[in-house]
Parts: structure tokens; C-alpha cells; sequence
């Protein structure tokens, strides 16, 4: 399989390539503004970079040659959204699985959700992913949406649960090495069960108010 990982510098796309060479045979594409500056090859036969930006589709056109599936590490700009989008239905890729956040269903009860709703629930960013999302979700493709809740880093933690489209989220953290291992089961299940699919994304057994970091 063929990945293109767009957004290659982010911290879980760093780690997802990471676990795609130590643990597949999978070919991974980087693309990255100024990649070559900021990213480091380790594998010449496996990977190769891409330097553009989200919204350069000849660019994002030449990355996705014969590439079998997109990950999207950031979805805050619709418009860039829109060109990935265009890109895929001109190269023919369908799968894609995107990283947005939670919330944008207004999915979240209770004190968590007015919370997160007084942290990010009006903001610009918020609206692009909003609309990001719908965008992935009426077109034609395989995508699998993750709506993360709080991110940080916990080295060996990769413990998550998921909630499903129309059921209230729940959990109010996560690491970023979870989000990683779930994008991995992802990429290597052949049942077709995340097809199609927008998933909330935490950890178990944080249903708090607010994430313990904060």
C-alpha cells in the first residue's frame, strides 16, 4: 500500500510514520511545506517527500500518483479541504481517513461539552472544521473521520475507545500514541467496519469535565 500523509510534520504524523515503517511495508508520501527542511528521511526506498501547500492542487495532484490512501493530520481550513477533495476525484484515490475534532455535531453532553463549547465552540476553526467535515462526509470517497478530543503525549499509553455519529462523546483526553494506533488499525483492517464512518476518539475512563491537564 501506498500512504500519502498530509501535514507530515504534525506530532501524530510523525509518529504514524514511524509505526508505518517499523511495523508494515507500506510506501509512505510526505507532503509537507518546506518538507525537506523540516522532515528527515529514513527509509530512500520507502519514502519520499512532497514539498506544497494544502491549497496547490498540481502539487497535491503529483503526491497522490498511485497512492492508496490519504491521511489528513488537520482539517481547519475548508478551503484547503476543498482542494484535497478535488485532488482525489481527479487522481481516483477514495480512501481517506481526517483528523478533526470533537464537537462539531454538537455531540458533547453535559459539563465537558460547555467546557469545550467556551474553549473552541465559536471560534473560526471551529467553523472550518464544521464545514471541513461536511465536505469529506458529501462526497463520493471511503473516508473515516476521527473527532479527537484533548490531545497530549503519554510515551506506551495507547489506549482509546470510540463513539459513534449520532452518540454522545465521551472523554475528555487522549494521546496523540493512541491516535496513532487506532489510525493504524485503521489502515490494516480489511473488514470495511470504518468505512464510511465518523468516530469520536478518547481515552477510557476520562469522562470529566474538563481534560487533567487543563
Amino acid at each position: 500500500m501506498k500512504i500519502l500523509i498530509l501535514g507530515a510534520v504534525g506530532q501524530i504524523a510523525r509518529m504514524l510514520k514511524s509505526e508505518l515503517l517499523n511495523k508494515t511495508n507500506h510506501s509512505i508520501v510526505l507532503y509537507a511545506r518546506n518538507g525537506h527542511s523540516r522532515l528527515t528521511i529514513v527509509d530512500k526506498i520507502r519514502e519520499v517527500i512532497f514539498e506544497g501547500d494544502f491549497r496547490d492542487k498540481d502539487k497535491m495532484i503529483d503526491a497522490m500518483q498511485n497512492v492508496d490512501l490519504v491521511y489528513i493530520n488537520d482539517m481547519g481550513d475548508e478551503k484547503s479541504t476543498k482542494t484535497i477533495i478535488d485532488a482525489m476525484h481527479e487522481t481516483g484515490v477514495k480512501r481517506v481517513i481526517a483528523a478533526s475534532v470533537l464537537g462539531i455535531y454538537d455531540e458533547v453532553p453535559g459539563a465537558f461539552g460547555e467546557w469545550n463549547k467556551r474553549m473552541i465552540g465559536s471560534s473560526p476553526r471551529m467553523r472550518s472544521q464544521i464545514e471541513s467535515a461536511r465536505l469529506i462526509e458529501s462526497s463520493n470517497m471511503d473516508y473515516t473521520l476521527l473527532r479527537l478530543t484533548w490531545l497530549y503525549n503519554e510515551a506506551g499509553n495507547t489506549k482509546y475507545m470510540i463513539t459513534q455519529k449520532g452518540e454522545p462523546f465521551i472523554g475528555a483526553q487522549v494521546t496523540r500514541q493512541a491516535v496513532t494506533q487506532l489510525i493504524m488499525d485503521i489502515i490494516e483492517d480489511k473488514s470495511g467496519k470504518y468505512s464510511q464512518t465518523s468516530l469520536g476518539v478518547s481515552e477510557p475512563d476520562t469522562d470529566w469535565a474538563k481534560p487533567s491537564f487543563y
